[in-house]
């Protein structure tokens, strides 16, 4: 049970501080240029926090957890970047499919940036998972 709090706690720390630096600094502009006008003045918090709770839970489930029971940092990283890309592209695939003004460019931005960002959180994830269980021991 362990190796599931820990790998939520160490992944999601990661991943939320990922997509925060990437969201308010990064990207930002590019989506401002891309989307503009469906983007609102202040996000909504509450299901942002919904998704980062709900989707930390499948990087340590689908990704941290198998790859600690094998051992493999690079089974947690491969692992991690599959699910991201499977992830983003449902979202954006299905904006793409849907929704006026959504771009070529910002799907494809954005799900190697869901393929990145998961794969980092998994394998920080799984090493951090590895240390505090081997400290626990």
């Amino acid at each position: 049970m362990g190796k599931y709090v820990w790998g939520y706690v160490v992944t999601g720390l990661v991943f939320c501080a990922l997509d925060f630096v990437w969201l308010t600094m990064i990207a930002l502009k590019f989506y401002q240029g891309q989307i503009g006008p469906l983007l609102l003045e202040k996000p909504n918090l509450v299901p942002a926090a919904i998704f980062y709770a709900l989707y930390v839970v499948g990087l340590v489930v689908f990704c941290v957890v198998p790859a600690v029971a094998t051992q493999s940092w690079p089974k947690a990283a491969l692992l991690g970047a599959l699910l991201g890309m499977i992830a983003y592209a449902t979202y954006d695939l299905s904006n793409l499919a849907t929704l006026n003004g959504w771009t070529i460019p910002l799907s494809v931005m954005d799900i190697a940036w869901g393929a990145i960002a998961s794969s980092a959180a998994c394998t920080a994830g799984y090493f951090g998972t590895n240390v505090i269980m081997g400290l626990m021991e």
